[in-house]
């Protein structure tokens, strides 16, 4: 069988979007990012897959490191899950933090074994943020609960921000929730306490405010509350 050659044009136009996504502008970057994505090129499949991750790790823009996970999102996750899987060990707290996030985008249930403990306990907020994510779509089925127990060991842990976005993540395990909350409320800690109360009412009221869940519930702890209503 004849191995196809590319043509001289075919070659200037790959190199011209593999410089493109090193440009100094990122709306250059953007569009490179956008037109790899819309149109995957079969011959430089690993070439583009490979850049695009390198890319993920050192993009300082928010719009253009979004379209570099679009656009791994729409080559052949056979192809892609294997690299982010092994970026996801990276010393780079960016390169982590995105991989997972694409992997979560992605939603390729193989990648579950590189979403380990260490990953969900991250130093770096916005890569735990992006592993809690990540964990809640790939769980296997029935291994939620053990999941949820992980998570329950981040309560009262960062800013504002990622106390709701651990809240979000227990909430989208569902029921098996109920013993890690319940255990949570009667914690030393008042953060934890507090965050855990906080987790428990939006689970009740999706739609409510978790400002309002988080405010009532440390005024619920500061009044020497512990447990949940009705119990």
């Amino acid at each position: 069988m004849t191995q196809h050659i590319p043509d001289t044009h075919t070659l200037r136009a790959r190199q011209g979007l593999l410089q493109g996504l090193e440009d100094d502008r990122s709306s250059v970057r953007l569009r490179a990012a956008l037109a790899v994505g819309t149109n995957p090129d079969p011959q430089f499949i690993d070439t583009f897959i490979d850049k695009l991750i390198e890319r993920c790790a050192v993009e300082p823009d928010f719009s253009v490191r979004e379209t570099l996970t679009w656009a791994l999102t729409r080559h052949p996750a056979s192809l892609t899950v294997p690299v982010l899987v092994r970026e996801v060990r990276s010393q780079c707290a960016q390169a982590r933090g995105q991989a997972l996030h694409t992997l979560s985008k992605i939603g390729d249930r193989r990648a579950w074994p590189a979403i380990t403990r260490a990953l969900l306990a991250d130093a770096d907020d916005e890569v735990a943020r992006s592993a809690w994510r990540a964990a809640v779509v790939l769980v296997p089925e029935g291994e939620e609960g053990e999941l949820a127990a992980v998570l329950s060991t981040q309560f009262g842990r960062g800013d504002r921000q990622t106390h709701l976005s651990l809240s979000r993540a227990l909430v989208a395990l569902g029921d098996v929730i109920s013993p890690v909350l319940r255990a949570a409320t009667t914690d030393p800690d008042p953060g934890v306490r507090a965050h855990a109360l906080a987790t428990e009412r939006l689970s009740r009221d999706p739609d409510a405010g978790f400002e309002f869940a988080i405010e009532e519930a440390k005024r619920v702890v500061a009044l020497g509350g512990a447990g949940t209503e009705g119990r």
